[in-house]
């Protein structure tokens, strides 16, 4: 699978597809708007994940294809994929400033992947985590202000132990939206020697072992 980063929370998930007819899968996660300053790129995909209806991740003009739009908690499985949706807050008052948020989970080509939206808990209770499960690849907010802050987010990850973190939404050229930036993250997990990507590559047989990697990806202006 590739995994491309659009800015903000804004993913695209490229799998090899159906094991019967074998044709590429595109899965969506959170498009923005222009209202965030940048411009978001047009996406071709086939399922669409909104983890909740902001405009800065809810942008279905985005999108391109016949889609089909998960937006909501609960169970799916579509196209050779399975996509669990997991309740939770946006904000650490139980939802009374920013409401719900969705964190979903991924299960494909021997891969589970965990997208945390606009997660702004303090901790994930047991009953999130067990729901979430063992995690290959975590794509967690770093940037605070509307969301967990670099701090918080180690916190969740120490909770998870994904293999792979992919840092998201948090400050980049452009974004009017005031957030911390990637280096306020990787300061706090005490990582030194991460390097940008274009693009995440991935297949079960290439996750590492042991210790965890943290992957930032470029911003990507072009789908």
């Amino acid at each position: 699978m590739n995994i491309t980063w659009y800015g903000q929370s804004f993913f695209r998930i490229t799998l090899n597809g159906s094991k019967k007819t074998r044709q590429w899968v595109s899965i969506i996660i959170d498009p923005y708007d222009e209202s965030t300053g940048i411009n978001p790129p047009k996406v071709e995909g086939d399922i669409l994940l909104i983890t909740h209806g902001h405009k800065d991740h809810s942008n279905k003009k985005a999108i391109k294809g016949d889609i089909f739009t998960i937006d909501s908690p609960g169970e799916y499985e579509l196209k050779d994929v399975f996509i669990e949706g997991i309740s939770s807050f946006h904000d650490n008052s139980k939802g009374k400033e920013r409401g719900m948020n969705t964190i979903y989970t991924i299960e494909t080509e021997e891969v589970k992947i965990c997208h945390m939206g606009d997660f702004g808990q303090e901790e994930l209770t047991d009953k999130q985590l067990r729901r979430i499960g063992d995690v290959d690849i975590l794509m967690v907010p770093v940037g605070g202000v509307y969301t967990i802050d670099e701090k918080e987010a180690k916190k969740i990850i120490s909770q998870i132990e994904p293999r792979i973190v992919i840092p998201m939404h948090y400050k980049i050229p452009g974004l009017k939206i005031k957030l911390n930036e990637l280096n306020d993250f990787l300061k706090a997990m005490g990582e030194k020697n991460a390097i940008s990507e274009d693009k995440l590559s991935i297949q079960r047989k290439n996750l590492p072992e042991g210790e965890m990697r943290i992957v930032p990806l470029k911003h990507q202006t072009k789908g």
